[in-house]
Parts: structure tokens; C-alpha cells; sequence
């Protein structure tokens, strides 16, 4: 009786173009889903040290909402490296000057923090509006409230 498992490989791993519409729904439910999808956990030969995720395009990011009193309170951090460089920018700030980072940002949160996690990050694609560049690709739009 041989039960053997099966691996997939970086060469033999089908990749899809998803397209899901983040209006109304809400930031970390959205950063989940995704996050599952470019890392390929939504698929049978999901292998932890591949890449088998399927490329994501996420359109109306700037329709994104958080619950509660987060829209007031939530703030991004960064540091220049330098004393005293510490910058930070309110979720309010963020959303007006660039929507597309703030998913991005709650994406890469998700993520592993390796060299494979980095290389799913560049799969995914975030719009502030309904358009995007993608539609050679054909991407097929899934539905995440499901």
C-alpha cells in the first residue's frame, strides 16, 4: 500500500487571475481572503514552502470600511531610521492621499515574513477605483461575503 504526498512544483503550479471588488466590505476580512489566495491555501496542492497562490486584483480599494471607532483611531507608523524620525499618518489621511497602500498594507500583515511571502506579495494588485490594467488576463471575479 503506497500513500504517497504529493508536492507541487514552482513549474507545474497553475496560476489564475482573480478579480474581487472591495466595495463595503471590510479591511481585515479582505486582507484574509486575499492573503489565502496568493499563498494558494484555497487550492489541494497547497505546498507551505511554494508559491501556488493565484494573482489577486483588487479594485475600489478606496471604498474599503473598518468597524467601529477604528476610522478615527487607527494610525500608520513608519521610521526614517534616523533620531526622532518616527512618522505616522491617521487610517482618515492614508485613505485620502493613497487608498491602494492601506490594503496593501493590511495584505503584507498577513503574509509570511520571508523571501516566499515577499514573492506572493508581488502578485497582487490594488486599485483605488473600478478600473484596472488587467483585463488581457481576463481575471474572474469572486465573490469574498460568501
Amino acid at each position: 500500500m503506497n500513500k504517497s504526498t504529493t508536492y507541487a512544483k514552482a513549474g507545474d503550479v497553475e496560476r489564475k487571475w482573480v478579480l474581487v471588488d472591495a466595495d463595503g466590505m471590510t479591511l481585515g476580512r479582505l486582507a484574509t481572503k486575499v492573503a489565502m489566495i496568493l499563498r494558494g491555501k484555497n487550492k489541494p496542492q497547497y505546498t507551505p514552502n511554494t508559491d501556488t497562490g493565484d494573482f489577486v486584483v483588487v479594485i475600489n480599494a478606496a471604498k474599503v470600511k473598518l468597524t467601529g471607532n477604528k476610522e478615527n483611531v487607527k494610525r500608520y507608523y513608519r521610521h526614517s531610521g534616523y533620531l526622532g524620525g518616527l512618522s505616522s499618518e491617521s487610517y482618515r489621511e492614508a485613505m485620502e492621499k493613497h487608498p491602494e497602500r492601506v490594503v496593501e498594507h493590511a495584505v503584507r500583515g498577513m503574509l509570511p515574513k520571508t523571501t516566499l511571502g515577499r514573492k506572493q506579495f508581488t502578485k497582487l494588485k490594488v486599485y483605488a477605483g473600478p478600473e484596472h490594467p488587467h483585463a488581457a488576463q481576463n481575471p474572474v471575479q469572486i465573490d469574498l461575503e460568501a
